[in-house]
């Protein structure tokens, strides 16, 4: 009779291990829990927007453990998509000349008529972006007004200025990222400091990458700043397919504070002179992987390793149960995010998972 128990034992156990080898072959982990977690897919970014190809690196993670990690090195140009134009050149122009501008949780055309009407738009007659004989819009034309423009303690002899930065202002940029294979849930979710609506995160640093001092001397990842406190946890939020930075809330604020106009381009992006293009609102236009079951399209990877989608079905109806971070969970792709409404310059409140150090 014991005898016939042992048997009948042995099969549950041969079983879960039969079970546990099949889901390491997979991007697919189940937890102790039975939720899905999605691994990292390095084959979805575009390799026209890396320096070199994907290896894994051991990093260690924000709660002290180590894990497998994607190094990443981007050159920060889009290669699915055409960068610019944002600063029309005449008050006559149409939407095709400029880019656009993020407001009230509303997307603007810069076009012509746009920055004609600004003083109406804010309520402020001190705003007046243009010849008013010839309609020509006054907008920066070299790297160095460019440089200068965009400087948070910009001087007033660049008011009323359209701040237009070119790609061919910036040279041979790359950043280097560290994402974890197989994203890790944290105890807690991390927040950031600055989320809907922008304003400076902690110290004063700018958010945008205007002025930013470079990496940090102690090899971590690059563009990681200080929410909440935390010196490790990244500004930045994570990475677009085509290897572009979705970056924290652009400082809409001190922009408009200096009587200056820094459109963004129909993707969503502009061009610092130290950061080089990078994303403050996610438009659809970057490469984006269709979901079979009208779930939103997945754009890219939060820097714990958690997918990062758009903010609407396919039919156009925004995700009422998100958490904090902007995230929920469901069983095929595991814990993910949503990123907020381009009006609102912003991606993700929060990392719900850890990240690399």
């Amino acid at each position: 009779m014991i005898k016939y128990h042992l048997k009948i034992l042995t099969i549950p156990v041969l079983l879960f291990i039969f079970t546990g080898c099949k889901d390491t072959k997979s991007n697919t982990n189940t937890t102790a829990d039975t939720e899905v977690t999605i691994s990292v897919k390095k084959e979805n970014f575009l390799s026209g927007g890396l320096v070199e190809p994907i290896s894994i690196v051991s990093r260690e993670l924000s709660d002290g453990s180590t894990a497998d990690c994607y190094k990443i090195v981007v050159t920060s140009t889009p290669t699915d998509h055409e960068m610019g134009p944002w600063c029309p050149g005449n008050i006559s122009d149409d939407a095709s000349a400029g880019g656009v501008w993020l407001e009230g949780g509303k997307v603007y055309d810069v076009d012509g008529e746009f920055v004609k009407n600004l003083s109406t738009f804010y309520d402020d007659e001190t705003w007046m972006m243009y010849n008013s004989e010839t309609g020509e819009i006054t907008k920066t034309s070299t790297k160095q007004e460019c440089e200068d423009a965009a400087n948070p303690n910009v001087g007033e002899e660049y008011e009323n200025f359209c701040v237009e930065c070119l790609p061919s202002y910036i040279g041979d940029i790359t950043h280097t990222y560290y994402i974890p294979v197989t994203p890790k849930k944290a105890a807690k979710p991390y927040a950031f400091s600055n989320g809907p609506g922008g304003g400076p995160p902690p110290g004063g640093r700018p958010d945008d990458g205007h002025e930013r001092p470079g990496p940090p001397t102690n090899g971590g990842p690059e563009g990681h700043g200080g929410p909440n406190g935390n010196s490790t946890m990244p500004s930045n939020r994570g990475l677009a397919f085509n290897g572009v930075i979705f970056n924290a809330p652009a400082p809409v604020d001190a922009i408009l504070g200096a009587y200056t106009l820094a459109p963004f381009d129909d993707a969503g992006g502009h061009i610092n002179l130290n950061e080089g293009y990078h994303y403050h609102a996610a438009t659809g236009i970057s490469k984006k992987i269709e979901q079979s079951d009208n779930h939103a399209a997945m754009i890219g990877y939060a820097f714990d390793g958690y997918g990062i989608f758009g903010n609407t079905d396919a039919e156009g109806k925004a995700y009422t149960d998100l958490d904090d971070s902007r995230g929920h969970y469901d069983e095929i792709r595991g814990y993910h995010y949503h990123v907020d409404n381009a009006g609102n310059n912003n991606f993700i409140d929060g990392l719900r998972g850890e990240y690399a150090l």
